[in-house]
């Protein structure tokens, strides 16, 4: 399938001296792709208006929400020290095939990549790396569930393997849905809020971006 991006800028949620927060649509890499076909991202666009633009993390090319850059390289180091250390509280909204049950629960299977069929990831108990997601049912019916998930660990493809193995694949997932479940317009994934402390300040502070599905 050929790399199409949306166009124009991801819509800002936050600028100041040292932080920029957006909200990423679908369809768009994070950063550059293998390839000059895949230059197009979401940091090369934001270099326009915002030069001194900088890499905090990355959402999946097919997820939409808030994300975090940094403008200095001292805000870069703090953000980046609080995901590395787990600092940051991020919750995303997922469409779920079928009914999730219990209504609350978490995830706690290590991943690793799938090197045979990169970029999949996989549930390895042996060599992966521990990874846990929480849930939190919003609303279900038989054939769908409307979920909220907290992923406190920050794996590739986390929530979609952590979801594709309880048999409740998140809709559209290219990668881990199959049949009906994946005859969507999009991966029914969006990072709905993060907070972080705000590398000057020190202060806690809320980031969101409505769900559009």
């Amino acid at each position: 399938m050929s790399y199409a991006p949306p166009p124009g800028l991801p819509d800002i949620i936050h600028a100041d001296h040292e932080i920029l927060l957006v909200n990423k649509p679908p369809g768009i890499l994070s950063v550059p792709g293998r390839g000059e076909d895949k230059a197009d991202c979401v940091i090369n666009r934001l270099r326009g208006p915002f030069p001194t633009v900088l890499l905090v993390h990355r959402l999946d090319m097919d997820t939409s929400g808030v994300m975090v850059f940094a403008l200095t390289p001292h805000a870069q180091r703090h953000l980046a020290r609080q995901f590395e250390e787990r600092q940051t509280r991020k919750a995303y909204v997922a469409r779920l095939h079928g009914r999730l049950e219990p209504k609350t629960g978490t995830v706690d299977l290590p991943l690793i990549v799938d090197w045979p069929n990169r970029p999949r990831q996989k549930v390895d108990h042996a060599e992966g790396r521990p990874a846990q997601t929480d849930w939190r049912v919003m609303r279900a019916s038989d054939d769908e569930t409307r979920v909220r998930l907290f992923p406190l660990t920050g794996r590739s493809h986390q929530l979609r393997v952590h979801m594709a193995s309880l048999g409740h694949p998140i809709l559209g997932d290219p990668l881990y849905a199959t049949g009906a479940a994946a005859d969507h317009p999009r991966l029914m994934l969006h990072a709905e809020t993060l907070r972080l402390r705000h590398p000057n300040s020190g202060v806690m502070q809320g980031f969101s971006a409505p769900v559009p599905f």
